[in-house]
């Protein structure tokens, strides 16, 4: 039984399509379905149901599929405790990030951090959809907001706040706001998180907070287009300050309700299990806490902070 047989039953029942799974694995179609079959004849199972419409694993393959996880995961494991022994840092990470902190902030990071670990490779997935460990194949996916699934493995890189900005270009021909009150009457940009428009914007003062429904006619559910936007004198933009920061300090972007605190938030490092673990992974969440640190630095130390 061939390795790359059970990596590709596992990857067709993740895609429901053997040829998604061919795609991603850079085989043909035809291959693809004559390993499966190949798979099949060797266990002498059924493990999917096949239509003209849809693939989908018989109560059989179900069993297998927890088997073949199991059994990947083991041998992943072997490999890096092997990498350990020797004191090196190689091997694959399949890393998802939000889009915007992903192009501006993560990528330049990550150059360093390959630069650093010459064995390690990485797969990048940039967007603002969630992302399923097991259906993606992933190892670490960074994304802000407390962690809803108890047996991921959450690692805190920091805590900060949402920040309002609009460029200077905007606010000469539409004034600046003063109170959360007055961005009702600003072309506000706005982005999506999975079906939800972010579009109530929270503000604090003196222990009091304050919402305000916002509208503008800008909407997407990349939410770095709604950063390029702001950026472009197009509205107010209302997102991480980490989100922000390079463009706060090159001056593209002026900060708005000096008076007001923006919304919490925190970033988190997920994995989907402590078995999961690995040095590389370990040494990524240090090196990402040491970046960030440095560029929130960077913020404070602005004229007029």
């Amino acid at each position: 039984m061939l390795l790359e047989d059970l990596q590709l039953f596992v990857r067709v029942a993740d895609c429901g399509s053997i040829s998604a799974a061919a795609a991603e694995l850079e085989l043909s179609a035809a291959a693809a379905s004559a390993a499966i079959k190949r798979l099949e004849k060797q266990l002498d199972t059924l493990l999917f149901v096949r239509s003209t419409r849809n693939l989908r694993l018989t109560a059989a393959g179900e069993r297998y599929l927890i088997h073949c996880r199991n059994a990947l995961e083991q041998l992943c494991q072997a490999e890096r405790a092997l990498q350990e022994e020797k004191g090196e840092v190689a091997g694959t990470l399949a890393i998802a990030v939000s889009s915007d902190f992903g192009r501006n902030l993560f990528l330049p990071w990550l150059d360093t951090f390959l630069a650093r670990h010459p064995k390690l490779e990485v797969r990048l997935q940039l967007g603002d959809q969630l992302s399923s460990f097991y259906r993606d194949q992933l190892d670490v996916a960074l994304r802000y907001g407390k962690p809803q699934d108890s047996s991921e493995v959450a690692f805190k890189l920091c805590s900060l706040r949402r920040q309002l900005c609009a460029s200077a270009d905007y606010l000469a021909r539409h004034g600046w706001p003063q109170t959360p009150g007055e961005l009702s009457l600003h072309e506000c940009l706005l982005y999506k998180r999975g079906e939800r428009t972010h579009d109530l914007w929270h503000f604090w003062r003196d222990g009091q907070e304050h919402k305000v429904r916002v509208s503008g006619r800008r909407s997407s559910n990349d939410a770095d287009l709604a950063r390029r936007w702001a950026v472009a004198g197009q509205g107010l933009v209302y997102k991480s300050r980490l989100d922000l920061a390079e463009d706060m300090i090159a001056g593209r972007l002026l900060p708005l309700l000096p008076d007001f605190d923006g919304e919490p938030l925190e970033l988190y490092m997920l994995c989907p299990g402590r078995q999961h673990l690995s040095p590389a992974i370990l040494l990524l969440r240090d090196f990402l806490r040491e970046r960030i640190t440095e560029q929130l630095a960077r913020l404070e130390t602005m004229p007029g902070k």
